[in-house]
């Protein structure tokens, strides 16, 4: 949800103290004020199109502020042109599969005509469990996804003449192609007995780990249509997956390559740490803090080598309603909301409520024409299933949670932001853990949806998958995970219940806490009972595409951070010896970074005239170690980005925490503008506004 900017609170600034100038140079008779006002009025008509939605953000938030005692002082035109400054998004890339005759392909059918395990209806003789696994297989093998570039058809026909066509693919699948070709080569195409296709795999046009070109891929013809406009589209199935080839020309060398540097590189860090031993008399502090960083980052990646996901058990499907609280999200709600129900679950044990916090865009209408569009659709039970609520007034994400809660009627809920997309058979792989009975909450695994936008979001796809598969995962080991994430977690509903109030009405240092509400939820059940990750229940978000929402981002994310380890450090040592001990080194280490930074790249230089070559090789050994976890369980040529991640971390991101130490008990958001933003943003102008002389 962060990846639009609601408003620029920077822009708003600088416009409203602009505004203040304006005023006080008209009191004096000057004319500046009327100058500006033309520059305002000459804004082309598509710019007014495109934030018209927008403005009635800002007046309804302005509008809750003054019935708080906050006058607001912004003008129309101001705020219009702020509004038009801010809203500056790159479009992002998303994986576009090829629609499927039916809105719901993966709902067990009403009549059981279908079965979960295969919804063609087709049974395998092996035990329940590898079922699903093969339903799931099947599922991945089949998608098919909408494509556009050239592919080069190597033709072989019956009498073993060979000849070359070229055409363009149209759609593409593990397990087969759709190419356009020109309608002089249907017969030859027909009658081929072997073809051979040559194509580039595009970024972000298939899963990742596929990027590669295609050279000759062995496949057979199956079936020809002609469009209206008299293009021949031929269907190809490959001779063997397109997976298989992948792994076979490519990931098995990646796999080998990234085995032997992981073990490499884990070795190189054990000597360099045993030389903090060596010399640790020297400098105690600092060679304690190495080794202790070492320790905790070296034991999270073994944690997470041992994890294993929950199996799933075919009888255990107990009912689940999953809340999608959503605020102005009209881009991707429906695709959210069709996510959720389309779920290889009993239809008569899923709900999905989704609670709108007042919006002001057209997300109400896409929501509205959704279930229209449900309501049609035979075997679906729509009007059962899915809940429409909206807010009485715009309250926030927890109240907004909350309010689903209580309408639920399942005893498991289902939490997902308004921005991510659930894979089939996450809400299935979701709920095992809580077989066990001592477990509160579950985290399912957030891949990242848009990663070939741009540098940034392939940085954070593997900054997630790690931070997910490997470091979540190791809490996980312990039944311990100190956040379930908002994109997709799920809570026992008598607990959510129970905890309810005392999270709504959390404050800290006197400052009421308005984000990280999955952290806080996570403490409340995490205090007195167990928490989980199932890495198999997957869903993926939509990240910041852009640096100045990122970093506000990874602000606000800092200070919930460290508001609720302290709170957290009140009681984990309660629980297993190991996650206690990994727990507190993971609180300690980052706080006390910075000042290891500063004393490695500026003290020791300026005083001791010492290059920090160790320090700076131990920097890029742990940036390897992430890209090279990367390419060893996912194979993405993503991978690299992980080195570039841990270097923008040490240059960028490390220096928020000391802002975030003396700051953490704020309560703005920061990528949008909540009343709390609101209020610092006018306490900000007033005070602007007294230094000009206009009070």
């Amino acid at each position: 949800m962060d990846n639009k900017i609601k408003l620029d609170s920077g822009n708003i600034k600088s416009m409203l103290r602009r505004q203040n100038i304006q005023k006080n140079n008209a009191n004096n008779g000057q004319t500046e004020s009327k100058t500006v006002i033309d520059e305002q009025r000459s804004v082309t008509a598509e710019n007014e199109q495109k934030k018209s939605a927008n403005e009635k953000i800002i007046y309804s938030d302005i509008k809750n502020l003054n019935t708080d005692g906050v006058q607001s002082v912004v003008e129309t035109e101001d705020v219009q042109k702020a509004i038009a400054e801010a809203i500056k998004t790159e479009e992002d890339i998303l994986l576009e599969p090829v629609g499927d005759r039916r809105i719901l392909p993966n709902v067990p059918d009403k009549n059981r005509t279908r079965t979960n395990i295969d919804r063609r209806g087709i049974v395998y003789k092996d035990d329940a469990v590898s079922n699903y696994e093969k339903s799931r297989e099947k599922e991945e093998t089949g998608k098919r996804y909408v494509v556009d570039y050239p592919v080069t058809m190597r033709i072989t026909d019956e009498k073993g003449r060979r000849f070359t066509v070229k055409g363009t693919g149209q759609n593409l699948s593990s397990s087969g192609m759709l190419c356009s070709i020109s309608s002089e080569y249907k017969t030859s195409v027909e009658n081929s007995s072997l073809v051979e296709l040559s194509f580039e795999i595009k970024p972000g046009t298939m899963p990742e780990g596929y990027e590669m070109k295609v050279k000759k891929i062995k496949a057979h013809w199956v079936r020809s249509l002609t469009d209206e406009k008299g293009m021949v589209k031929c269907g190809f199935q490959f001779n063997e997956l397109l997976s298989q080839y992948v792994y076979r020309k490519r990931q098995r060398y990646m796999l080998s390559i990234a085995s032997m540097f992981l073990f490499l590189v884990s070795l190189f860090i054990i000597l360099l740490r045993a030389e903090s031993v060596l010399y640790f008399e020297f400098n105690k502090i600092l060679y304690f803090y190495s080794i202790l960083a070492a320790t905790f980052l070296l034991s999270r990646y073994l944690f997470g080598a041992f994890y294993r996901p929950t199996p799933i058990n075919p009888d255990y499907t107990p009912g689940v309603s999953i809340i999608i609280p959503c605020f102005n999200e009209e881009k991707w709600i429906k695709r959210t909301i069709i996510s959720c129900l389309n779920q290889d679950y009993p239809l008569d044990k899923l709900e999905v409520l989704v609670v709108d916090d007042c919006s002001n865009d057209h997300s109400r209408d896409r929501i509205a024409e959704l279930l229209k569009r449900l309501e049609r659709e035979e075997g679906y039970a729509a009007r059962e299933r899915v809940h429409f609520h909206v807010q009485p007034r715009n309250a926030g994400k927890r109240e907004a949670l909350a309010a689903g809660a209580k309408l639920a009627k399942y005893e498991l809920l289902v939490f997902v932001d308004s921005d991510s997309f659930l894979d089939p058979f996450a809400i299935r792989n979701l709920v095992q853990p809580f077989q066990d009975k001592k477990v509160g909450g579950v985290s399912g695994r957030t891949d990242v949806a848009n990663t070939f936008t741009n540098n940034l979001t392939k940085m954070q796809s593997v900054r997630y998958y790690i931070a997910f598969r490997v470091l979540k995962a190791a809490e996980g080991l312990f039944n311990a995970v100190t956040c379930l994430s908002g994109p997709l977690a799920c809570y026992r509903k008598d607990l959510v219940l129970k905890y309810s109030e005392a999270w709504l009405n959390q404050r800290f240092l006197g400052q009421k806490a308005t984000f990280g509400d999955d952290r806080a939820m996570t403490n409340f059940i995490l205090r007195h009972h167990r928490t989980d990750y199932q890495d198999t229940a997957v869903c993926s978000t939509i990240v910041p595409n852009t640096y100045k929402v990122f970093l506000r981002q990874q602000m606000r994310w800092k200070r919930s951070w460290l508001r609720e380890s302290f709170i957290a450090a009140t009681f984990m040592w309660k629980k297993e010896p190991f996650m206690a001990l990994s727990f507190y080194m993971g609180l300690l280490v980052p706080i006390i970074a910075p000042v290891i930074v500063i004393y490695n790249l500026i003290y020791i230089p300026l005083t001791h005239r010492v290059f920090p070559l160790t320090f700076l090789i131990g920097i890029m050994m742990m940036a390897l170690l992430m890209s090279f976890a990367q390419l060893f369980l996912r194979r993405s040529s993503t991978w690299l980005y992980g080195v570039w991640f841990c270097l923008y971390y040490e240059a960028v991101l490390l220096w928020q925490m000391p802002v975030a130490w003396v700051t953490f008990w704020k309560s703005t958001w920061g990528t949008r503008m909540t009343a709390a933003d609101l209020a610092e943003l006018l306490k900000g102008d007033k005070k602007m506004a007294k230094k000009e002389g206009n009070v």
